[in-house]
């Protein structure tokens, strides 16, 4: 089957502000219906670990919507990585995730960062994205908040 498109145009570029936007808008009016939730149910979440000085030592962002508490960045300066920054700072986040009545956390990590420190604070592996540089694997995860 042949569809002629008349009209419009595409353009290709860098991260467009605007149309992120536009599209997390457009999602949203199919995945509210979808899953029974609304924008109130929807919310971000960071966690700021600093030194004595106010230097950053690591931190962590995440979403809430619906329950579930969606992990996007954590890190923690090289120096500081054996100092249990790691873990508390999760802990941190997965308390205010219950608090805001999250029962479920997931996060994705690749094999040369860190899947076996979200292993061992009871994540399971629910599957992997192949391909990513240098060979590596996005390793995907989930853990029910109890």
């Amino acid at each position: 089957m042949t569809h002629d498109h008349i009209g419009g145009a595409l353009s290709v570029g860098q991260h467009d502000s605007e149309l992120n936007e536009r599209l997390s808008q457009g999602l949203d009016e199919v995945n509210f219906p979808a899953t029974g939730t609304t924008a109130a149910d929807q919310g971000s979440l960071s966690v700021k670990a600093v030194d004595d000085a106010g230097e950053l030592i690591g931190g962590l962002t995440a979403w809430t919507w619906g329950g579930l508490l969606g992990i996007e960045m954590l890190w923690i300066r090289e120096k500081s990585r054996q100092d249990g920054w790691g873990t508390k700072i999760l802990m941190a986040a997965e308390q205010e995730a219950r608090r805001r009545g999250c029962d479920r956390a997931c996060v994705s990590s690749f094999t040369f960062q860190a899947p076996g420190f979200y292993q061992r604070h009871g994540y399971v592996e629910t599957g992997r994205t192949l391909g990513i540089p240098g060979g590596a694997e996005d390793v995907h995860m989930f853990k029910t908040l109890a």
